[in-house]
């Protein structure tokens, strides 16, 4: 014989705050949560729609949305002349009443996939905005009041106002600027049909992996690297092999990568600066490099890490213009104006425009529009490259503040600064077998931002060190932090690790 149903009484349906509105919804979740909770079982009748809606002093049509929500959703069952009863395929459900709903489920699996992914958060999370977290922009170089007056007209009713879908290579106006902009400054051969806007030199590296690779490929990756590279290699792109390829004095040892890997498909490399060393890539090794590339029909990414930012002399001309036709030119805004923008560039030979394109639909479509009309507007009328050389002047003071202040309070027998004369930041390698890792935690304790060198090794040749970056903080803040970087070292020194 069949169980005659129970009429719900009304209170498990709890109050209804009629400050926030949307009742029916509050109506639908209130009899979800009393089902989730096994006080409505499966089979239980609920009042009908005008004692219910009396009840709760609601309209009618109120109680009927919610009760069709939950209709929809599978949890409520409504037949005519039999009323609305709690759905019988939620039985087994209600047996084993559970008081909450699980926030973490713990018991499924990561996939490989998402552990890569997870390492890679852990690895990049931006640091705190303290001495010495690199990419903090010194506020003192911020072009806050002219972007702001250029934001202003350009948005309202300018190009940069909102529209329809944009071109995926980017605004033209920005793409001829920057065409203009490389020229000048970084000796490139382009032009704007061959410059492909993207969200920072990031993405430019992710296109350029999947675009360049096939599976079972090689590429050559400095050894240490940038982990924005390696990280990719480690995690979307595994099925691509990673030959890391060690720095020397001049750059990238192009004798040891045709050594250990000579048909590699494409190398990524930042000749200008590189990351995280510094040095800059010797011609000698350049024409190596294109030799090699020239001779496997090899690409060869170049990444133009803080190639504006040279305290001595012009900056390095880049690969790309030794050979358009070979070299992937990858740029940023978000060094030199602030890291928030997100705007980069891709210059690419003429053979791949296409395929950046293609693989850029698949990935966001197009760089936001906004934004692109008003750098286009700010380089164009010459206020780039005014920043940019006071840029120069302000780091190349905090440089010589951060290198008097390493030589007065470092102790030597601790610490010794690598020799580098651009950039953003600074390299002060560790001795008497100082942890890296542990330091950069103990600073991190104590106040002050430092990224580890050694996790950016990948082989037995790691060394311990730590990055150091220029902008940002005051003289004052800088001293103090490396006075504090000392006590550090020294009383991990005296306890051992």
């Amino acid at each position: 014989m069949s169980r005659k149903a129970r009429v719900v009484d009304i209170p498990v349906i709890g109050e209804l705050d009629r400050t926030t509105g949307n009742l029916s919804l509050q109506l639908a979740r209130s009899l979800r949560k009393a089902i989730h909770k096994g006080e409505l079982k499966a089979g239980d009748l609920l009042p009908s729609t005008r004692v219910l809606s009396s009840a709760l002093n609601v309209a009618r049509g109120t109680v009927l949305e919610a009760f069709e929500q939950l209709k929809a959703e599978g949890f409520l069952e409504m037949q005519y002349g039999s009323g609305t009863r709690v759905a019988r395929l939620l039985e087994s459900d209600n047996k084993k009443p559970s008081p909450t709903i699980p926030i973490i489920a713990d018991d499924i699996p990561l996939s490989a996939q998402a552990q890569a992914f997870a390492q890679t958060a852990a690895q990049m999370k931006p640091l705190a905005p303290v001495p010495f977290a690199v990419s903090v922009p010194a506020l003192d170089t911020a072009p806050d009041d002219i972007w702001r007056r250029l934001g202003n007209r350009i948005r309202a009713k300018g190009p940069g106002a909102p529209s329809g879908y944009g071109d995926p290579q980017g605004a033209l106006a920005l793409r001829e600027a920057i065409c203009e902009y490389v020229r000048k400054a970084r000796s490139v051969h382009c032009t704007p049909q061959q410059i492909i806007i993207t969200s920072g030199t990031q993405q430019g590296l992710y296109l350029a992996t999947q675009i360049l690779l096939d599976s079972g490929d090689s590429a050559w990756v400095e050894e240490p690297a940038y982990p924005g590279i390696t990280a990719i290699f480690a995690s979307a792109f595994r099925d691509r092999t990673m030959v890391r390829i060690p720095v020397a004095e001049s750059g990238i040892d192009v004798a040891v990568g045709r050594e250990i890997a000579g048909n590699a498909k494409a190398v990524f490399v930042t000749p200008s600066h590189q990351y995280p060393l510094g040095m800059p890539m010797s011609m000698a090794q350049r024409n190596a490099l294109l030799a090699w590339a020239k001779e496997h029909k090899s690409w060869i990414v170049e990444d133009d890490y803080d190639s504006e930012m040279r305290y001595s002399g012009h900056p390095f001309a880049s690969l790309q213009g030794l050979d358009p036709a070979r070299v992937i030119y990858l740029g940023t805004f978000s060094k030199v104006l602030f890291p928030s923008l997100r705007l980069g560039y891709a210059i690419v030979p003429e053979l791949l425009v296409d395929a950046f394109c293609g693989a850029r639909i698949l990935m966001d479509r197009h760089p936001p529009s906004a934004d692109q009309y008003v750098l286009a507007s700010f380089m164009a009328e010459g206020h780039l490259d005014r920043h940019i050389r006071k840029m120069r002047s302000v780091y190349a003071e905090k440089r010589k503040v951060l290198i008097e202040a390493i030589r007065i309070y470092i102790d030597v027998e601790l610490g010794e600064l690598q020799p580098c004369d651009q950039g953003m930041h600074m390299v002060l390698w560790l001795k008497r077998g100082l942890d890296d890792c542990v330091v950069a935690q103990k600073c991190a304790q104590a106040g002050i931002s430092l990224r580890a060198i050694s996790p950016m090794y990948g082989t037995a040749r790691r060394r311990s060190g730590l990055l150091l970056g220029l902008g940002g903080y005051s003289d004052q803040e800088i001293t103090r932090a490396i006075i504090k970087l000392n006590g550090i070292m020294v009383s991990l020194t005296q306890s051992g690790r």
